[in-house]
Formats: C-alpha cells, structure tokens, sequence
C-alpha cells in the first residue's frame, strides 16, 4: 500500500565531509586513483520498489571504485546472481555500473555511504551518514521488505526505523521479523568472500532468504 506520507530523498553529496576519517581516506584514493567514483556510492534501484537491500558500506575496489553498490567485487557476483535468478533483476550483470543491469521491484543501499579503513565503519561514522538511510526508507512508498546483510546493517536499519526495543529483533541468519509498521525484516550473513570462502555463507543458505522474500512480496 502506497503511503501517502513519503519523504523525498537526498543523496548525499560528492564531497560530503560528515564523516572526517572517510573524507581524508577518499580525497587519499582520488590522488592516487583518479578514474575511481571515490565519493559517496548511490543506492540503485527504484524508490518506488517493495524491497530495499542493505549493505554494510562500500568496498575499496568495488563500488568505491565503479560507483555502483556490490559492483566489482565477489560480494556482487553473489548478489546480483540470485537477484536475476528470482526475477529482481533482468539483464546481464558484467560487474560495471554500464552493463545495462536493471533491478526490479528492489533496491540497494548502503548504511554507510562512503568507503571506510578495513571494511570498518566507526559507530560515529554510522550516526553521521545515518540520515541518510532514514530518509531513503522514507521515501520508499510501497516498502515492504528490507534484507539486512549482515549484523552491522541489520542493527543500523531498525536505528533508522526507530525501532524499540532493538533487543526484541535479534540478528539470526534467515530470520524474519514483522516490524511494528507491518514491514518485515529479513536477516542474512553478508555475501563477502570471506563468509563464503569460510562457508558461514552459502550460496544456497542465500538464495534461501531470497526465497523466502520473493514469497512474501508475492502474497500482495
């Protein structure tokens, strides 16, 4: 159901300096990676869409480097593949921002815009880009499921809800939680190499959620 008290949104901007720590680490990777997007990373996908997926923040070499969330890294092989496989994209995805990849029905965000040290956005680096993600929910009219990958995105999407009491949505890979506003929460391990490798993620425990997303959002 749409939701006649949407907000708009406003991505952040190139040169945002909320955050210090990120700003001074992408203004390093600009001198020395010219051609790279180095800036905030903006969500793709539709406002309009009933899925929204959330990530932890950018990879260095992914979408750091292509402007485009999960693209250039292993973590996108594995997402936008099952994406395509339950019809929440169509096209080819060749890991570049230009392959003509549409998402369908879904959209991908960030809680972190920018591309932190390590991987590891700081808790002040998730309150200042925050906004952000509250904002963007909001404007997403007909939301009705949000995939969290991973404990860091699931806690900053029910901080961003303003979810209470937060310890009554606990992070469990497959779980899924009704949220107080009706939309449900579903919960995954984050699709990086590193639980892949590790096997904490397989492709089959992730197709698993989509599964179980597709068939949600099939019910009307």
């Amino acid at each position: 159901m749409t939701n006649p008290a949407a907000s708009t949104y406003t991505p952040p901007p190139r040169d945002c300096d909320r955050c210090p720590r990120l700003h001074g680490f992408i203004a390093g990777h600009r001198v020395r990676f010219p051609d790279w997007h180095n800036a905030p990373v903006p969500s793709f996908g539709s406002l309009s869409a009933r899925l929204a997926i959330v990530g932890l923040a950018p990879g260095l070499r992914g979408a750091n480097r292509t402007g485009r969330p999960f693209t250039g890294d292993h973590a996108g092989d594995l997402l936008y593949g099952t994406l395509l496989k339950f019809g929440l994209a169509r096209g080819t995805f060749a890991a570049r921002p230009d392959d003509g990849l549409e998402l369908l029905d879904c959209r991908i965000a960030n809680a972190v815009r920018c591309v932190p040290p390590e991987n590891k956005p700081t808790p002040a680096e998730f309150t200042a880009c925050r906004p952000f993600l509250v904002e963007e929910l909001a404007a997403m009219p007909d939301l009705r499921v949000i995939v969290a990958l991973g404990k860091g995105s699931h806690d900053q999407v029910l901080r961003a809800l303003a979810v209470k009491p937060a310890a009554a949505y606990p992070f469990v890979h497959g779980r899924q939680h009704v949220l107080p506003s009706g939309t449900m929460l579903a919960d995954s391990y984050h699709c990086s190499r590193y639980n892949t490798n590790t096997r904490r993620l397989t492709e089959a425990m992730f197709h698993d959620v989509f599964r179980d997303v597709v068939a949600r959002l099939a019910e009307g």
